[in-house]
């Protein structure tokens, strides 16, 4: 069977298909073996194009998604579609190492930590134009790639013989998405991407983001834990609680009026200055902490923690199931009257 599939596999405005997503990790834990359940049947699509949020606690998953979708972790289940730059659909989740080798280029990752992620023995010219040089362009090519990268990152190309030392964690971080855009990827995974920056070099870097989206026509897939942050810059959003998506929907529309108990949680821990955009009503309160993932709770994952579990709730796991235009995973979101955005 092949594995490069025809465009008609996935619509035109798809770029990449999620499909039952799950990996599970083998542990050892007071001498016995265990089974943690980081991912469980996770599904959706990213459209061309656009900001999708991945938002959660440490701990829901997240960050292991977006490795999945990558191939950095092998599947345990499910199916990851995607669709390359010459139109064809490649089934990412059974490719073999050679082949990923090549599809990796049109894929890339801007990591969490500015300082680790970034090899203190080599210049900028060697840290950004390394993706280039695996990939054969000869070192010529290079040299004028990445002063042309670093332009447009907001740094001079004469900053190309210096090393990561002789700068701070936000230039770093923009060093970081230079050497992401290096090879025009269509899809950049950007995993905490500026969570470890001061809010006003965050903010900094999230514009020029969205500015070279705009330029580069690229597709990004924005992994936070900081709703304000992503808000801002996504245009949907999927709410992660211990390795499944249990809210998903456009981002007003989300943040406006949520429908499951802990996206409205999440949304109301949030700092809110304006008046305007204050939420009303009483304060969701979650309580306890998130379970272990090698012991989940039966039933919904969140009923332990929930104000609105039922018995229903604590025996059978509710389907992501679409209610008002979004995907909703609860047993009560029809019945449920979650905050809203004040008048």
């Amino acid at each position: 069977m092949s594995h490069i599939l025809p465009p008609e596999a996935l619509p035109d405005d798809v770029l990449m298909r999620v499909r039952g997503l799950t990996k599970h990790f083998p542990v050892r834990s007071d001498g016995k073996s265990h089974v943690l359940k980081a991912v469980q049947d996770v599904t959706f699509d990213i459209r061309k194009g656009e900001t999708f949020g991945l938002v959660g606690e440490s701990g829901s998953g997240k960050s292991t998604v977006a490795r999945l979708m990558l191939r950095a972790y092998s599947l345990t289940g499910g199916q990851v579609l995607f669709r390359r730059t010459d139109g064809s659909v490649a089934d990412i989740s059974a490719l073999d190492d050679k082949a990923l080798r090549s599809i990796r280029r049109e894929m890339q990752m801007i990591f969490q930590d500015p300082y680790s992620s970034l090899n203190p023995r080599m210049t900028l010219l060697e840290l950004v134009g390394e993706p280039m040089l695996v990939h054969g362009y000869s070192r010529d090519a290079i040299a004028a790639r990445v002063a042309q990268l670093l332009r447009a990152v907001g740094l001079r190309p004469e900053y190309a013989a210096r090393y990561p030392h002789a700068f701070s964690g936000g230039q770093r971080q923009r060093i970081g998405i230079a050497r992401a855009l290096a090879l025009s990827p269509a899809l950049i995974v950007a995993d905490e991407a500026v969570s470890a920056l001061d809010v006003s070099v965050a903010a900094q870097n999230i514009n020029l983001l969205q500015d070279l989206q705009e330029e580069n026509d690229l597709t990004y897939l924005f992994i936070t834990h900081d709703l304000g942050m992503v808000e801002h810059i996504s245009d949907r959003i999927a709410v992660m609680y211990l390795g499944q998506i249990v809210e998903m929907g456009e981002t007003e529309a989300l943040f406006e009026r949520p429908r499951h108990p802990y996206t409205e949680a999440l949304l109301g821990a949030v700092p809110q200055p304006d008046p305007a955009k204050r939420r009303s009503g009483k304060r969701v309160v979650v309580k306890g902490e998130v379970p272990d993932a090698t012991n989940p709770p039966p039933g919904c994952a969140f009923h332990p923690r929930c104000p609105y579990a039922s018995e229903l709730c604590s025996r059978t796991e509710p389907p992501l199931a679409e209610i008002d235009g979004r995907q909703v995973r609860c047993h009560h979101a029809t019945e449920l009257t979650l905050r809203g955005v004040t008048e």
